[in-house]
């Protein structure tokens, strides 16, 4: 589904990607752990055209994609919810999920009503503004409103932040649903035994580069990793 090969991304002349290599499976939950300003949300835009590398390659569905636009992208069937959610304060939970419908292909779509299956708050919600939600029914928000873009990928970055540890074992369920119905997931988090518990394959990046990586069983099984991470 994606292969992420060497790239290095810069921020003006700041250098913040050293050589940053992935790979996420079609089906797969995939994690990228690691500590405020490890470079995690800077390795999710640049898979997105956010933050273009200006070196390596980065490849979706057999296609290289590097530098390619955003919005090329998630009409490529790349969804990405941000850290900081950005959805639109002015507009109801409704408005906000219906600026965002892009059809699926085939019967099994992703429709306001889908979304508001796997959210059911949400519907309740349905008319009141953005602005006046709470942080883990904007998280749920901005989550559906990435689904109903229809993606086939979906970008996470730091889903747990900030929500309340009742909410934290909701978004893992969710994610197990996301699974099941096909889609696949990269998770950009700090959360790392909640995030291991969901995923098949994990990569623990610092200082801009990767340390480690491997199935969810081999990482936990590297004393190491188990030492620096605290699991």
């Amino acid at each position: 589904m994606l292969e992420v090969d060497g790239i290095h991304t810069f921020y003006g002349l700041s250098h913040i990607l050293f050589g940053v290599s992935l790979k996420v499976d079609a089906g797969q939950v995939a994690c990228l752990l690691g500590r405020n300003g490890a470079g995690k949300t800077t390795t999710l835009k640049s898979i997105l055209g956010l933050a273009p590398p200006k070196q390596g390659h980065i490849r979706f569905q057999d296609e290289d994609i590097t530098g390619k636009e955003a919005y090329v992208l998630v009409r490529k069937g790349i969804g990405y919810v941000p850290d900081d959610r950005r959805i639109f304060v002015d507009l109801t939970v409704g408005e906000n999920l219906e600026i965002a419908a892009r059809r699926g292909k085939g019967r099994d779509y992703w429709d306001k009503k889908r979304v508001f299956d796997l959210f059911p708050p949400l519907q309740r919600l349905e008319n009141r503004r953005g602005g006046l939600l709470s942080g883990g029914e904007q998280k749920m928000l901005a989550i559906g409103r990435a689904l109903m873009g229809n993606p086939v990928f979906l970008l996470l970055d730091e889903p747990t932040e900030g929500i309340a540890p009742v909410l934290v074992r909701a978004f893992g369920q969710t994610i197990v649903r996301l699974k099941e119905v096909g889609l696949t997931v990269l998770i950009a988090e700090q959360n790392v035994k909640f995030t291991l518990k969901l995923s098949d394959r994990g990569y623990i990046i610092d200082n801009g580069r990767i340390c480690y990586q491997g199935t969810v069983k081999e990482l936990f099984e590297n004393v190491e990793v188990r030492r620096t991470c605290g699991i």
